[in-house]
């Protein structure tokens, strides 16, 4: 592993201990937040519980999107990644934790974070090599040059 990436695969391993927790914890993790989902509800009706939840999964897998992308070597093998990792965590709900609901829109919301987290990297990855390829303006002459046999 180079020595560059190191750092990017220990914040992976967090991040996928840190979302192992929320997957598997064995009631929804946001059972306690009805008072709070239900006050932004009444302030912001366009936002439903299920609008909230969608963008919270989406939200959740963003991190996954970037961290995978900077770690593996050929970035369309994140999406596929992305995928088998939110069925295995959406068919773990289905089997093992009664108290869970799996679904397919999460499985959609999951891949849609990881599609956004691939996509910054890559923007990101195109800006720093359009800025590399870029003149630079203070390496551009003042004034033309002229030839020798002109002067």
């Amino acid at each position: 592993m180079p020595h560059r990436s190191r750092p990017a695969a220990l914040v992976l391993l967090a991040y996928a201990v840190a979302l192992a927790a929320i997957a598997f914890w064995p009631v929804p993790v946001d059972s306690g937040a009805g008072p709070l989902l239900r006050a932004i509800t009444r302030v912001f009706p366009v936002l439903t519980y299920d609008r909230i939840e969608f963008a919270a999964n989406i939200a959740l897998f963003i991190p996954f999107g970037v961290l995978v992308t900077l770690l593996v070597r050929q970035a369309w093998l994140v999406l596929p990644l992305g995928f088998l990792t939110t069925l295995v965590i959406e068919t773990a709900q289905a089997l093992l934790l009664d108290r869970r609901t799996p679904s397919v829109l999460d499985l959609v919301a999951n891949m849609a974070g990881v599609c956004v987290g691939l996509l910054v990297v890559v923007f990101v990855r195109w800006l720093q090599e359009e800025r590399q390829v870029a003149v630079p303006v203070t390496a551009m002459p003042l004034r033309p040059r002229v030839p020798a046999s002109r002067r």
